[in-house]
């Protein structure tokens, strides 16, 4: 529970297979790159040199998120707004108002 509110992780989505491939390699490849930043750090490797790094691993995590976003919004949304779920609306205003702090 997070501010006295339930989690939203009770939902699932089954995603197609190349949903599915394109989020996991790029969750790989970020990882790969936090791996990366952690080796450098423990090389002492030069301040700039890291935040170059850290900036590129955030760029990463835009991408995904954007991503996400996107096929989220095609899917799920369009789906339920189909449906007739029209709080799923509101539920995506929210979702972009946290995204966008």
């Amino acid at each position: 529970m997070e501010n006295g509110k339930e989690c939203c992780c009770h939902k699932t989505k089954k995603r197609s297979e190349k949903e599915y491939k394109s989020l996991i390699h790029r969750l790989n490849r970020i990882e790969g790159q936090v791996r990366g930043i952690k080796g450098m750090v423990e090389k002492d490797v030069y301040c700039t040199d890291i935040l170059i790094q850290v900036a590129a691993v955030t760029a990463a995590l835009n991408g995904f998120s954007r991503e996400l976003l996107g096929n989220h919004i095609r899917t799920c949304v369009v789906n339920d707004i189909r449906e007739g779920k029209d709080e799923t609306v509101d539920e995506l205003v929210a979702l972009l108002s946290k995204l966008m702090k």
